[in-house]
């Protein structure tokens, strides 16, 4: 079985001394990259660590944290990607859930650590820093060090390369099982579509728990080429944003439109701006027709391409190159064509095909499907369902929930949802997972969340109405404290 994780080794051996990871003054080559991921994982099997343990990663995105990703696979491990970011509570959710033989965390993430050490006493944490006063650890940064850095090779490694927790209707995390073969099957694809190389300088902006960040991660590693880390504080300053990618002499970019879009409306770009750029992709959300003109009217050498897929079918299943600057603010981009190995169904209700303009739910098939949702038989049966067309027997369909149609030329266009999921600065949410969290307030009688088109950054704005309890006077301000909890 393909790994994604033999991409590294590979350039390691064919160029140890390339430059494999840029973050501010670090540059990691892909020797110095292999070295440690190896001992990581060596580190990891001494302390007990078995083929199909889940490993968390609650750390920020440096390029210690690649190489402890990269360890997590070599040691046969299946990685989950904690979000630094998220409350305990809910972290404690997803760490209950996939039950971890540790979790990998710095510094940074200090708190949250001893936190979730405190709602999970069993569980043991591995520090990727200096040694912590207080808090109790199975193995730390020199420990590792004194690892040797040599090839592991674990028992029968699982299919699994990782665990992506998305939003969930019900309040609780959905934890989306996403195989080594479904993402070397994407990245087999973009490289040749693509035209990647070992010359390129590509970005690394998204966090390692939104799953475009496996594209950038090993799309660059297979072709051996150099990833730049974007910090990410600069996601909120456009002007330094602009000068990172400027600086870096980045040939690709690959974001969600959101950030995009924020570019755009402080006028970051300059007529002609960023010469190395070749190619800028997007996915995760729709990008504003007045945005993409802005972009394409200031970069004519670059090619643009929209990207489209859900997490359960692994980064992205369709592609579009818009071939000219769109006529009108107004004009439509479609999500294109499915990617090879991938297939894009729009059906009506009995799950028929559908004419061209006729709209209908929008199904995926192929081989970036996930096997399903970690330890949820039952929402993996009602999302991922047998293939009913002849000669299908076995295949696998996935209903995504959006609306699209399809053209008489074969493009599919994304026209929405078809429930009360919404996308903000990328990222899925579904509304009854807040609707919870608030009905979960004692000082509530009732509420409702709803989504609003909004100009800012998040491009929706999540609000909520709300009715106290009898007696209770709570301010807003207040209310939003408590459910951020």
């Amino acid at each position: 079985m393909r790994r994604l994780e033999h991409w590294v080794r590979a350039a390691a051996e064919r160029r140890p001394e390339v430059t494999a990871l840029v973050a501010g003054t670090e540059r990691w080559s892909y020797g110095e990259l292999e070295r440690t991921s190896a001992r990581l994982a060596q580190a990891l099997l001494v302390n007990g660590a078995r083929c199909g343990d889940r490993i968390c990663l609650l750390l920020p995105k440096t390029p210690l944290t690649v190489a402890a990703l990269l360890g997590v696979l070599k040691a046969g491990c299946v990685y989950v990607p904690l979000d630094p970011g998220s409350p305990a509570a809910r972290l404690s959710r997803i760490v209950a859930s996939c039950e971890p033989h540790a979790i990998l965390a710095s510094a940074p993430t200090a708190r949250l650590a001893e936190a979730l050490l405190t709602l999970h006493p069993d569980t043991s944490i591995a520090w990727l820093d200096e040694l912590p006063a207080s808090l109790p650890v199975a193995f730390d940064l020199a420990m590792i060090e004194q690892q040797p850095d040599t090839t592991v090779e674990p028992g029968t490694p699982p299919a699994a390369a990782h665990i992506l927790f998305t939003s969930g209707s019900t309040g609780a995390p959905k934890g989306v099982v996403i195989e080594h073969a479904n993402a070397v099957a994407f990245v087999d694809w973009a490289l040749r579509h693509l035209g990647i190389r070992e010359t390129d300088r590509i970005s690394s902006h998204p966090p390692l728990h939104f799953d475009l960040s496996t594209f950038d991660l090993f799309g660059t590693f297979a072709a051996g080429a150099e990833l730049h880390l974007v910090p990410p504080e600069l996601g909120l300053l456009p002007a330094r944003l602009a000068d990172f990618i400027r600086q870096s002499h980045l040939t690709q970019w690959f974001s969600v439109p959101s950030l995009l879009n924020h570019l755009a409306k402080h006028d970051a770009v300059r007529q002609g701006d960023f010469p190395a750029l070749e190619r800028l992709l997007w996915c995760g959300e729709v990008f504003p027709t007045p945005a993409l003109r802005y972009w394409m009217q200031r970069l004519p050498h670059v090619r643009f391409t929209n990207l489209y897929g859900p997490t359960e079918a692994t980064i992205a299943s369709s592609y579009y190159h818009v071939p000219e600057v769109p006529r009108g603010e107004r004009q439509s981009i479609p999500i294109g064509r499915a990617c090879e190995g991938e297939e894009l169904l729009v059906l009506d209700q009995e799950r028929q095909p559908l004419p061209a303009g006729e709209v209908g739910d929008l199904w995926i098939g192929g081989v970036g499907l996930s096997p399903g949702y970690w330890r949820d038989a039952a929402t993996t049966a009602a999302a991922f369902v047998p293939d009913p067309r002849p000669g299908r027997a076995g295949e696998r369909l996935y209903r995504t929930g959006d609306l699209a149609r399809q053209d008489t030329d074969g493009l599919v266009y994304f026209l929405g949802r078809a429930d009360s999921q919404i996308k903000s600065r990328g990222y899925r949410i579904e509304l009854g997972e807040i609707e919870v969290a608030f009905n979960a307030l004692e000082e509530l009688r009732e509420c409702a969340v709803v989504a609003v088109p909004s100009d800012g950054f998040e491009g929706t704005a999540i609000c909520c109405a709300y009715v106290p309890a009898p007696g209770v006077s709570l301010a807003p301000a207040d209310l939003r404290r408590q459910v951020a909890s």
